[in-house]
């Protein structure tokens, strides 16, 4: 037989940030509680508001799996003598598990025969653990931060005050200080804030709903989405979804409902990003856009409750919004009184970082960086890309991007161009901030990606230069997302840069900065690079040891390693390919730890030996060719045709002959065919396992 168990915590208003992950640890909570105690159970299902967190679990058992555990004991032929009489050892196993010999039984196992006992555990009701396993789970339960309220020790996100415990209907009993479980349950604050009874989930759902209280934060969702796009519509408009904001709005909620305000249509003159992000980030609005998606002179406000009368709340929220925006009039006007070249000057005030100097220095360091990077990729870009960089951090010192962070590059572009600059270059001040996110937006223009790079391996190579390196999850400066961002863009443009002579050039700029010793700091920032190359690599589906095969020959120009591991890995599915790769790596294993040696062929003793030596010689000029025009697949398919003088002159030599001029001379054609396959990819790493 199984019941229906439901648990509501009431609370006082939890932080959205916190719900949508507490809601999805409390039902692996409860898969791993039920598992853990033999309560076989259904449809586990966690719902929230920011005043209440809601479990409800269907068909739960009302009573344990019984357990039965076997203690395996000595083997037979040490159990019983030549009579089959038990043994000491067998009589003090019985003796020692508590049962009488005669309930012991003999059971083969891969090891042979031996004695066993079988105990079974009977299950306990599970009206018995619940009251137990509630405490533990909501103590258990995960947030960012906890409190304490009066003089309890129990933390929780918000204080507790109300739980609803119910199993089958019942009620269980047990107590959190001084929070005693019930069937009541509260209404909405303010708009039906009184108790009332459930009986159930069904009875739950229906009454809460009654009392203005959408629990399901997915239905709440749809019905935000419904309702802003409903007021939307009443001024013509479509409303401009953000996810992020869409997921905010429903965890601050427990009844939505939706407004339309206005502001003045003069506001329309400043930079679109201005508006939206103040509507965004800064009131939780949602904007409003015409069809052809210009943005309208209005937006779209999620409230907790149904106003008597909107116009109040619509004229409330009209003034917020008026005062936000001229505010960031202000700022836009007032910033256009000093031009981005004076800008520039006003870096030296600002601080990057106490061990890395001003932001001044700061572009100084990239714009030179930049300027190397320019003349890999396209020399002719030298001067809008030395303008870009140089002007990349102007905005930095404006009033607007000092009240709104998140529009740094975004002004930085727009005064720009009011200031006279040429698209290029303003379009590229925007772009060097790209990509924001993971996964987000590359730059469009070489010089907004040249850029990039530069800023970015500036700060990765400057931080690690000082010690300041990220650690497990914690990473201050966004050094992972700026690694990443800078192997896409490189991957994204095809560009042929090689990442360890940036990060030469760049310890060479930074020098008087670094505390660390370049050499060890180099090879940190390498083996962060090859970190997330390879973690992106993997992500995307190519084999692990393909990936590190490929990275272990150290080139470190990203757009010929992604070419490579793409053609070792189409050359997997090759019949070829195993027999192959197991050749090459006996090469590896039989040259470790051997170098620089130079082959002799008046030495060779074996046919074996000039046969290997010619057909190297053949084919690492048919693959060379192949490698230097980058079709890595038709030099796999020629490096491939060495396999049988390889394997035939395994057969015929002792390769460590007793003849160390013999010896040395054999591991040096050996190692002649290791460099060559490491042009593409160290075969050690490659997995031969079926």
């Amino acid at each position: 037989m199984s019941k229906e168990l439901l648990l509501e915590i009431g609370t006082e208003e939890i932080p959205a940030g916190f719900l949508r992950k507490a809601i999805k640890d409390m039902e692996e909570m409860a898969e791993a509680m039920f598992r853990e105690n033999r309560l076989q159970h259904g449809i586990i299902k966690a719902m929230g508001t920011p005043r209440r967190l809601c479990l409800a679990v269907f068909d739960l058992s009302e009573k344990q799996d019984d357990m039965i555990a076997e203690k395996m004991g000595p083997a037979k032929k040490v159990a019983f003598d030549e009579q089959g009489n038990p043994t000491k050892a067998a009589l003090g196993f019985a003796k020692g598990q508590n049962v009488d010999f005669s309930e012991i039984e003999t059971i083969m196992t891969d090891k042979g025969e031996y004695l066993c006992v079988r105990k079974t555990s009977i299950g306990v009701p599970t009206t018995d653990l619940l009251p137990s396993m509630m405490i533990r789970f909501i103590s258990g339960i995960p947030f960012k931060k906890s409190m304490r309220w009066s003089d309890h020790d129990f933390r929780f996100a918000r204080p507790i005050h109300w739980i609803v415990a119910l199993f089958g209907g019942e009620v269980v009993p047990f107590a959190i200080e001084d929070i005693s479980s019930g069937r009541s349950s509260f209404g909405h604050r303010f708009m039906n804030n009184h108790v009332f009874e459930v009986s159930g989930y069904d009875d739950y759902m229906a009454k809460t709903r009654a009392n203005h209280i959408i629990v399901n934060p997915e239905e709440r969702k749809k019905i935000v989405l419904d309702e802003i796009r409903k007021a939307a519509e009443t001024v013509g408009g479509e409303v401009l979804i953000d996810p992020e904001l869409l997921d905010t709005v429903t965890f601050l909620i427990e009844y939505p409902n939706a407004i339309c305000g206005s502001f003045s249509p003069d506001y329309l003159k400043l930079p679109k990003e201005v508006l939206i992000t103040s509507m965004i980030t800064h009131q939780k609005y949602f904007p409003v856009m015409s069809k052809n998606g210009g943005l309208l002179p209005h937006f779209v406000t999620v409230n907790n409750t149904k106003p008597r009368d909107p116009d109040v709340v619509r004229r409330g929220n009209e003034k917020v919004i008026r005062a936000r925006l001229s505010d960031a009039n202000f700022f836009f006007q007032e910033d256009q009184k000093v031009g981005l070249e004076k800008r520039v000057e006003g870096l030296k005030q600002v601080v990057f970082h106490t061990k890395l100097g001003t932001s001044f220095e700061k572009v100084q360091r990239f714009q030179a960086l930049a300027a190397v990077i320019t003349e890999q990729i396209d020399a002719s870009l030298k001067s809008t890309v030395d303008r870009a960089a140089y002007l990349a951090k102007a905005d930095l010192d404006t009033q607007m991007v000092g009240e709104f962070s998140e529009l740094q590059g975004v002004m930085g572009r727009e005064y720009a161009l009011l200031a006279g600059e040429s698209p290029v270059v303003a379009k590229a001040i925007y772009e060097h901030y790209l990509p924001i996110s993971a996964g987000g937006a590359l730059p469009e223009t070489d010089e907004g990606a040249i850029v990039s790079i530069a800023d970015k391996l500036d700060t990765i190579v400057g931080f690690f230069g000082v010690k300041m390196i990220p650690s497990g999850t914690a990473d201050p400066y966004a050094l992972r997302r700026q690694a990443i961002g800078i192997i896409n863009i490189i991957l994204n443009k095809n560009y042929v840069l090689k990442i360890d002579d940036l990060i030469n050039l760049s310890l060479g700029i930074l020098k008087g900065k670094m505390t660390g010793k370049p050499e060890e700091v180099k090879k940190d920032v390498l083996d962060f690079f090859r970190g997330r190359f390879e973690n992106q690599l993997i992500s995307q589906g190519f084999s692990y040891d393909v990936v590190n095969a490929v990275l272990a020959t150290n080139d470190w120009d990203l757009c010929r390693c992604y070419r490579k591991i793409k053609a070792m890995e189409s050359f997997k599915s090759n019949p070829v390919f195993l027999p192959f790769a197991t050749t090459f790596k006996r090469v590896e294993n039989i040259i470790k730890d051997f170098s620089n040696g130079k082959v002799d062929s008046s030495v060779f003793e074996n046919e074996t030996e000039s046969e290997l030596f010619a057909a190297y010689g053949a084919i690492s000029t048919k693959a060379l060719k192949c490698i230097e025009a980058g079709d890595f697949t038709s030099s796999l398919t020629e490096l491939a045709a060495l396999k049988e003088p390889v394997d035939r002159f395994f057969e015929s030599v002792l390769v460590m002959a007793k003849d160390e001029k013999i010896k040395f001379n054999r591991l040096s054609l050996l190692e002649n065919i290791s460099v060559l396959f490491h042009k593409i990819a160290d075969f050690s790493y490659i997995s031969t396992e079926n």
